[in-house]
Parts: structure tokens; C-alpha cells; sequence
């Protein structure tokens, strides 16, 4: 029998790059967002994953929901091996951060902390309740911004600095259940998310910014999850893995 990925956010960007090398390698796949079902997005992911993806719309801030979401992706494709916790959103408006409205913040953060702490905490309560022979594990998508600072996006950047810690925390608590909990930061990825500010930072690649000289794509993303979800690195448990083509290596 396959094993199972629940990826948040994963019709579109890195959730749809991560996606792809796993359907590639065998994977089911169980695709959430808050996006209907019958949007362009979803549909053209699942035509291109084929029978190995099924789609579940879920608003990561309504956490009362979790349960039902979770019982019907296990009714469907069985119990789930991995939950590759990818959605967020960036700050609402760039600005000055002594201008930032609570909506605003409160918008970020239960969407990048709040309802992915509670989907993991259900998800590893099922894992611990139902244990199988295939590797689990939890791999939260956080951001360079957990350490890196901008200060026209605060919020963003306290969101996934506080996600840092909750990957940290999840490591620990479920190492000796034998599921494997890690954190990979991505850098500037080509996606949707990144489409409005794509000629600032181009010019800024291009200047030396990222070591790589390139953008980086959400394959660059897929292809570090696939051995931390087989188990290859499991004793690496609570690893953070920067995908950022250097650029958060400290240089002079």
C-alpha cells in the first residue's frame, strides 16, 4: 500500500513542487487549502497528479474543523504517514512595522502559527493512536524569515520564527514515537507568492545576494523532502534545513 502526504497548501508553489516528487516516487497524496475545489488551482493539480491526489478544502484557522478533515482523508486514502505542513500567507500589507494593524496580525498568525500548530497536534495524535510499519513524520515549510529580518513584513517573519520553535518542540515530544519531526526553510522560491516582487529581487539575485545566483523553484523544495519522508534521515530528527541556495550563510 502507498504511503500517505497531507500537504497544506499544496495545489499551488512548493506545496505542488513537494507534490510532484512525491507522486513520482509512489506517494498518495492528500491536497488542503482553503480554495474551492473547483478552482482553476486545484483542478489543474489534480489532472497533473492524477489518481495518486485527492483534494480537501480546509481553512487552517478554523480548527474546530480538524477532525472532520482528518476523518475524511483517512475514510479515503487511509491513515496519513506524513503531513507536510506548507500553507501560510505573507504579511497582508508591506509597510512600516510601528504601522501594523492587530487585523493584520492576527490574520498572519493564525493562519502560519496558530492553525498549523493544532492540524499537527491532531495529525501526531492520530500517528501515535494508529501506528503502522511505514515512517511517519511531520516536515513544517517555514521561511528564512525565521531568522533573517524584514521589517516591512514583521508579522511574517515572528509567524515563522515562532513555527521554528513549534517544529522544535514537535521533535522532541514525538522522537521516542519514532516519527521524525524537521524544519526546512525555503529562500526566495519562484511561485505566486513571490510573482509581484520577482524584478526586485531578480536584480537583487543577480547583484550576488543568493550564493546560487538563481531563483530557487519548488522542486528545490521537493527534493529535500523526499529522503526526510522515507526515513533516510530519521536520526537527524528536529534537523532545520535552510533551501536557500546560501543565501543565509553569514558572509563578510
Amino acid at each position: 500500500m502507498s504511503s500517505l502526504a497531507l500537504i497544506t497548501g499544496g495545489q499551488t508553489g512548493i506545496g505542488l513542487g513537494i507534490a510532484r516528487v512525491l507522486v513520482a516516487q509512489g506517494w498518495q497524496v492528500a491536497l488542503a487549502s482553503s480554495s474551492s475545489g473547483d478552482s482553476p488551482t486545484v483542478q489543474d493539480a489534480l489532472t497533473e497528479l492524477g489518481n495518486a491526489a485527492s483534494y480537501y478544502q480546509h481553512d487552517l484557522r478554523d480548527t474546530d474543523a480538524v477532525p472532520n478533515l482528518l476523518e475524511r482523508i483517512t475514510t479515503q486514502q487511509g491513515e496519513i504517514d506524513s503531513l507536510i505542513s506548507n500553507a501560510g500567507v505573507p504579511a497582508r500589507v508591506r509597510g512600516d512595522m510601528l504601522d501594523m494593524l492587530p487585523e493584520n496580525w492576527d490574520f498572519t498568525l493564525d493562519i502560519n502559527l496558530r492553525g498549523a500548530f493544532f492540524l499537527a497536534q491532531s495529525v501526531a495524535r492520530r500517528m501515535i493512536n494508529a501506528p503502522g510499519d511505514a515512517y511517519r513524520s511531520i516536515i513544517f515549510v517555514t521561511s528564512i524569515s525565521a531568522d533573517m529580518v524584514s521589517i516591512e513584513r514583521a508579522e511574517y517573519c515572528i509567524s515563522k520564527a515562532g513555527a521554528g520553535m513549534m517544529a522544535q518542540l514537535f521533535a522532541v515530544r514525538l522522537a521516542s514515537e519514532g516519527i521524525g519531526v524537521f524544519e526546512l526553510r525555503p529562500g526566495i522560491i519562484e511561485t505566486g507568492m513571490t510573482a509581484g516582487v520577482k524584478d526586485k529581487y531578480t536584480s537583487r539575485i543577480e547583484a550576488g545576494l543568493v550564493p546560487a545566483a538563481r531563483w530557487g523553484q519548488p522542486a528545490d523544495i521537493g527534493s529535500v523532502v523526499s529522503p526526510l519522508v522515507s526515513g533516510q534521515m530519521q536520526f537527524a530528527n528536529g534537523a532545520v534545513i535552510p533551501v536557500d541556495g546560501g543565501l543565509s550563510i553569514h558572509r563578510l
